[in-house]
């Protein structure tokens, strides 16, 4: 039914109510700029703690107090749910209901909602099926037995991170480069991925990729569509376009070019999600896309000091490519920054940790103050302390180290092998990798459990002896068993360390991990290599196991009194009053694995993000690095990172005995070195001496062979272990040993531990 409308009461000459514009009197100089630059490309350089979440919001009212339009024909784009819902709920306290009509939400929800009026238009249904990651796993791996390829060499991970990084870029398979992804499958993966799609549409569901690649096919290919929509949004607001990757970006460039109505929000300083698709080149080139677009800066901190923001703006100014803006702030100097050197990562942690208990003496809560690492990996460090000191934390954007999915996948093994009747760990890992053990094997060995009233791990050997299973799941299983028997053998001979680290290599556990293409998966090998470290603290493997049963049990209180503990890039978008920066060394920070694939390009990005992890202190910000860290199993002597040498010394407080190196505010350009490195040679010798001599202590008082002389062991050589008795050697891999013992069988065992005879 039509509203009726009462022409009796209607008076031409009564004045329409005039606009409440209130809410411009409390914007800043800048902000107000933004605000009232509505009509036309605008570009808001809002940088961190500038206000940019209010800008957006006040913009929304002004828009609809000011220009004829409806809500309806606004479209406001952010990236997360929890932004989106924000910016809801503060425009309809600003603006009243008529904010429920503006089209508000994800670049993706935007997608679902283009694709549910339009499926058809990219070969789908409107009742089509969203597919999550498990899922599109599924179907790859589907597709990639079909087609013959070995999964365990050529994983459906590797492949879905290559579909998807074409997909950021906007490419269909039929515009993709066969050399793109040549290093997957020897050159398949664009005949893969069309082969995927085509499954897709023959299952009536995307992708979370597709929400983004088909409407920009949709409107490629349909111009009136395109043009309906173009008509439709007057005006487009985007929220961290800094975080657009290309496909996000052609989808905003086709929807603003009639009305050119276009108003993007962002800081080019705070792009750090290169290695997830977004380009930060988007927002630099901005002027370019948008000829006349005017561009605002937004410069007044409301969060950070003065000395914590000329330390971030000190630091970033390095950058090249960048649009170019300093913050600053009302508020007062505040204590400079403190920069700390250690002696080594757990030094760093127990300095860490007595900050953070003095902090709390003095009044600061605990739920105000936040570690921020650069890997996940540098948490375990801290964990470990702050459990032993009794200071409560909570890990933020991630599970704590010891609760992580690979930790407690090889907990497991070493738990089968502690105790052999662990039902639940011997289930986790029966078929992880996977070894063709698969749930109807699993059921065998539940029902001769039962029967014989055996473990399943005592089941699998009873299934072994008595040849059970049949073809591969026989092989499978034996191999198996040997390698838990050959493991519980050496257990008590060899370091828990050295044990871990056979677990992993054995079982293949390490190398499905170092196959595996996906972006978590480098992050998951440095954790599998911190848990070597952590067990080399311990003289047994029932200590460690103990000692991690402790630590989980340690779980979250209800309180909310807490350390947060997150990597530098879950911290984006957060603040505290008090914030620690660790483990600012080379290769570390900025990260090697990144210089190494991307260069230049990378070193920008690792700098943006230390002024992230600057910018998120309010009161006090500490900032340390450590001259020795164990990465990997060894021990090595760390240079202090490059960005420490560009931190203004005007805004830095240096602390420690290791001092900080020479640190100068300008790099030597002229002959590309870096003056810090210069600096260190005759520090860095002192400390490899006396590293290396701490080294020689350490192998001192470790556990000694069995027989000096038993180094350079050739194969085919007898040998004497004190266990296993008189064998011959059979294969030989470093300082690892495969020998036939006369009595005991085969086994490995590590060089030193066996005599020449």
């Amino acid at each position: 039914m039509e509203d009726s409308f009462d022409i009796a009461s209607f008076n031409p000459e009564t004045p329409t109510p005039a606009p409440d514009f209130s809410y411009l009197d409390s914007l800043n100089e800048g902000q107000r700029a933004a605000v009232e630059a509505i009509d036309g490309p605008v570009l808001v350089l809002a940088g961190a703690g500038t206000g940019k979440t209010r800008v957006l919001i006040t913009r929304l009212a002004h828009i609809l107090n000011t220009r004829k339009v409806s809500p309806w024909q606004i479209l406001a784009v952010t990236f997360t749910n929890k932004a989106a819902q924000e910016m809801k709920e503060r425009t309809a306290a600003l603006v009243g209901p008529q904010a429920i009509d503006i089209k508000l939400g994800t670049f993706h929800s935007f997608g679902v909602w283009l694709l549910r009026r339009h499926a058809e238009l990219v070969g789908l249904q409107t009742n089509y099926t969203i597919l999550d990651t498990d899922d599109q796993l599924r179907l790859l791996k589907q597709i990639l037995t079909e087609e013959g390829i070995d999964v365990k060499k050529w994983p459906p991970r590797g492949l879905a991170s290559i579909i998807d990084r074409w997909k950021d870029k906007g490419l269909r398979p039929d515009q993709v480069s066969t050399s793109d992804g040549d290093s997957f499958a020897h050159g398949r993966a664009a005949a893969l991925y069309k082969l995927y799609q085509e499954r897709l549409l023959a299952l009536n569901a995307c992708d979370f990729g597709d929400l983004l690649l088909h409407p920009i096919t949709m409107f490629q290919k349909n111009p009136d569509i395109l043009e309906k929509y173009q008509t439709q949004f007057h005006y487009i607001m985007v929220d961290e376009y800094q975080d657009t990757n290309v496909a996000q970006y052609l989808l905003l460039r086709m929807l603003a070019q009639k009305h050119r109505n276009i108003c993007c929000v962002g800081d080019d300083d705070q792009s750090i999600y290169g290695w997830r698709g977004a380009e930060v080149g988007n927002i630099l080139k901005f002027e370019d896309d948008f000829k006349g677009a005017e561009v605002v800066r937004l410069e007044r901190n409301y969060r950070s000091t003065e000395h914590i923001l000329g330390a971030a703006s000190g630091l970033i100014a390095q950058n090249e490519g960048r649009l170019g803006k300093t913050l600053w702030t009302e508020d007062n100097l505040g204590e400079k920054v403190v920069l700390r050197g250690c002696w080594d990562g757990q030094a760093e942690a127990r300095w860490v940790g007595d900050e953070i208990e003095a902090l709390e003496r003095k009044g600061t809560s605990l739920k105000d103050m936040a570690i921020l690492v650069r890997a996940s990996f540098q948490t375990r460090d801290f964990e470990e302390y702050f459990i032993s000191a009794g200071i409560r934390y909570r890990v933020i954007g991630g599970l704590r180290f010891y609760e992580r999915r690979e930790i407690r996948d090889v907990l497991a093994y070493l738990r089968v092998i502690n105790q052999q009747d662990d039902d639940l760990a011997f289930e986790r890992i029966y078929n992880l990798p996977k070894r063709g053990l698969g749930p109807k094997a699993l059921e065998t060995l539940r029902i001769i459990g039962r029967d014989l009233n055996l473990s399943l791990a005592r089941s699998a050997e009873y299934a072994v002896e008595h040849s059970l299973f049949k073809g591969k799941a026989l092989a499978a299983l034996k191999e198996l068993m040997e390698h838990f028997a050959n493991w519980r053998d050496q257990k008590d001979f060899i370091p828990p360390d050295e044990l871990v680290d056979q677990v992993l290599d054995d079982s293949g556990y390490l190398q499905m991990w170092k196959d595996d293409k996906s972006t978590e998966a480098a992050g998951k090998v440095e954790n599998l290599k911190e848990l070597s470290q952590a067990m080399s603290e311990y003289e047994d493997l029932g200590q460690f196991l103990e000692h991690v049963a402790l630590v989980m049990e340690n779980t979250e209180e209800n309180g909310q009194d807490m350390v947060s503990l997150m990597t530098l890039h879950a911290a984006k978008g957060l603040e505290y009053d008090v914030v620690f920066l660790p483990g600012w060394e080379e290769g570390l920070f900025p990260h090697q694995r990144a210089l190494d694939e991307n260069g230049f390009k990378a070193l920008e990005e690792e700098r943006r993000l230390a002024y992230v992890g600057i910018t998120r202190a309010r009161k006090k910000c500490f900032i340390s690095h450590a001259s020795n860290r164990r990465i990997h199993g060894q021990w090595q002597s760390s240079l202090p990172s490059r960005f420490v040498s560009e931190l203004p010394a005007d805004n830095i407080a240096e602390q420690g005995d290791m001092g900080v190196y020479s640190r100068t505010s300008q790099r030597d350009s002229s002959t590309e070195t870096s003056s810090w490195r210069t600096a260190t040679d005759t520090h860095l010798s002192q400390i490899l001496e006396r590293r290396a001599a701490q080294n020689r202590q350490m192998k001192d008082n470790s556990s000694k062979p069995v027989n000096s002389r038993n180094t350079g062991i050739e194969v085919g050589e007898r040998v004497f272990h004190q266990k296993f008795g008189y064998g011959r050697v059979l294969r030989k891999d470093n300082n690892k040993l495969e020998v036939a013992f006369d009595k005991a069988g085969t086994k490995k065992v590590m060089e030193n531990f066996v005599e020449r005879t």
